[in-house]
C-alpha cells in the first residue's frame, strides 16, 4: 500500500503510569455481570495457525503481569491464534513507530494513544476497525471517548485506559479549617475555591498544583468551562481563545495571586513534585491525574487522612477531554481480522477492569468502569476517580496536525508566564492567538 511518510511530530504522552497499592486481578474472560456485553466474542478458527505480534508498553510490574496473564489465557484457548507480547517502552514510542511502519516491520497490535494515532491513522498506516468492532463493544465505549479514536469516520483504534484530574485532599487539614467535605456526583471549581481560601491559614495553602507543563490540563478541564480551543481538523483548523477558553487559567492566577489560597511555587512544579508539600501538610489539597492515587496510597505518612474529592465541574458541567490509551491494528497485517479478535478479549469488561486496576486508571469502557467500581468500592478515592470516567468528552485539539508543535513552542511558555505574573490575561490571549498563526501558516 502506498503512503505518504509520518508528517507530525509526537502528540501528548500519556501521563506517567502507576503501580496500584491493590495489586492485580486475575483477568477473566467469560462476561460481565455488571451490566457490559454478556460473553466476550469467540475466537473464529483460522484455516491455518496464525501467529500476532502485540507491541505492549505497559511498563509498570502489575499491568504487565496482568497484559502477560490475559495473552496467556488467550493462548490458551486459542492454540491456532497465537499472540507474542513485544515489549516496548513509552519513550521514542513515536519514533520507533515510524521507524517500524517504513520499514515494513510493525507489529500486528499497537499499543498506544489517541492523541499520537490520529496522524499514523491519516497517512494510512492504522487498518479502519468500524466494520470488525463488536455492535456490543462500540456500545459499551461512552460517545465522548469513542469520538477521539475515530478518524475521517474510521474507527482506528481501541480505547482502553484514561486518566482524570482529580482534586486530593487531606481531610483533617479541611476539618480543623472548618471545611465540608464535598459528597455529591461532581463539585464546582466555586466550591474548590471557597474551601481552599478557608483553608488557608497557620502556615497551610489551600492547594497545591504542579503546572509546569500546564497546556494538557488546560486543554483537558477547559470544557467544564465551555472552551473548545479547536475547530475543525488536519490543517484547516482554526483556534479560539475566548471567555470559556481563558477561564480556567484566569481562575488559577486569581487563587494564587488575589486569594493567595493557591501556593505559587506549584505552578513551577510537576503533579509529583508537588505530592511532598500534601505530604508535609503545608497544603491542604491538590490537583493531580487521576494515576496519583495509587503513589498516594503508597507513600502518605502513616496516619494521614485522605481523600479524593467529587470530579470538579464547570458552569458548563464535569466534562474533562479525554486522550485514552489505544490498541490499533497494522494496516499491512495479514492478519486483521484475527487481531481484532484478540483486541476485543483484551478489552472485555473483566480484562479491562484488571489492567486499569493494575494501572491505577479508569477503564474506558462503562461496563469495566462498573466492575471495577464494584470491586474497589470503599478503597479510597476509587469512587470518585471512577465517577469522572462518566464525563469524558471527545478532544478537538487530538484532530489538529500542529497542535503539538503549537503546544511545545506556544502554549506552554505562554500559560508558564501567566502564572509567573510576567502578562496579563490579553497578553496570554494575544501570545496563543499569534502563535498559532505562525505554527500554522
Amino acid at each position: 500500500m502506498k503512503r505518504s511518510g509520518a508528517s507530525i511530530v509526537a502528540g501528548l504522552t500519556v501521563a506517567a503510569l502507576a503501580l496500584t497499592a491493590c495489586g492485580t486481578t486475575d483477568p477473566i474472560a467469560t462476561g460481565s455481570p455488571t451490566g457490559g456485553p454478556s460473553d466476550v466474542p469467540s475466537a473464529t478458527t483460522p484455516a491455518e495457525p496464525v501467529n500476532l505480534t502485540f507491541q505492549s508498553l505497559s511498563d509498570q510490574p502489575a499491568a504487565i503481569e496482568v497484559t502477560k496473564q490475559i495473552v496467556d489465557s488467550w493462548n490458551k484457548d486459542n492454540p491456532n491464534i497465537q499472540v507474542e507480547i513485544v515489549p516496548a517502552g513509552w519513550d521514542g514510542i513515536y519514533d520507533k513507530l515510524i521507524t517500524q511502519f517504513n520499514g515494513g516491520a510493525a507489529p500486528d497490535i499497537i499499543h498506544y494513544e489517541a492523541a499520537s494515532i490520529v496522524p499514523f491513522a491519516r497517512d494510512g498506516y492504522l487498518a479502519d476497525l468500524t466494520e470488525h468492532m463488536s455492535a456490543d463493544h462500540k456500545a459499551d465505549i461512552p460517545e465522548g471517548i469513542l469520538k477521539t479514536v475515530t478518524v475521517d469516520d474510521q474507527i482506528v483504534g481501541y480505547p482502553t485506559e484514561l486518566q482524570a484530574y482529580m482534586v486530593f485532599a487531606n481531610t483533617k487539614l479541611l476539618a480543623d479549617a472548618g471545611v465540608e467535605i464535598p459528597t455529591g456526583d461532581t463539585m464546582t471549581w466555586d466550591q474548590l475555591r471557597d474551601m481552599a481560601k478557608k483553608a488557608t491559614a497557620n502556615g497551610v495553602t489551600g492547594l497545591g498544583w504542579g503546572l509546569a507543563s500546564p497546556t494538557a490540563a488546560m486543554m483537558a478541564m477547559s470544557p467544564g468551562f465551555g472552551g473548545q480551543w479547536f475547530e475543525g481538523t488536519g490543517t484547516d483548523a482554526t483556534i479560539t481563545v475566548g471567555d470559556g477558553e481563558l477561564a480556567l487559567p484566569k481562575l488559577v492566577h486569581d487563587m494564587a495571586y488575589t486569594d493567595k489560597s493557591l501556593l505559587p511555587v506549584t505552578l513551577t512544579l510537576s503533579g509529583g513534585k508537588t505530592l511532598p508539600y500534601f505530604y508535609d501538610g503545608q497544603i491542604a489539597m491538590t490537583i493531580q491525574g487521576s494515576f496519583q492515587a495509587a503513589n498516594v496510597a503508597n507513600d502518605a505518612p502513616d496516619g494521614m487522612e485522605w481523600t479524593v474529592l467529587p470530579p470538579l465541574a464547570g458552569p458548563a458541567g464535569a466534562d474533562q477531554a479525554a486522550n485514552p490509551q489505544t490498541l490499533s491494528v497494522n494496516v499491512d497485517s495479514e492478519h486483521i481480522a484475527e487481531s481484532v479478535q484478540f483486541i476485543e478479549y483484551f478489552t472485555s469488561t473483566a480484562n479491562l477492569a484488571a489492567i486499569n486496576k493494575a494501572d491505577a486508571l479508569i477503564p474506558a469502557t462503562t461496563s469495566a468502569q462498573e466492575a471495577l467500581a464494584a470491586e474497589m468500592s470503599g478503597e479510597i478515592g476509587w469512587d470518585n476517580i471512577l465517577k469522572s470516567g462518566q464525563h469524558m468528552t471527545s478532544a478537538p485539539y487530538l484532530f489538529v496536525d500542529t497542535y503539538a508543535q503549537w503546544k511545545d513552542t506556544v502554549a506552554t511558555p505562554a500559560f508558564q508566564k501567566f502564572q509567573a505574573n510576567e502578562i496579563d490575561a490579553a497578553g496570554l490571549a494575544d501570545e496563543l492567538k499569534s502563535g498559532w498563526d505562525q505554527v500554522n501558516r
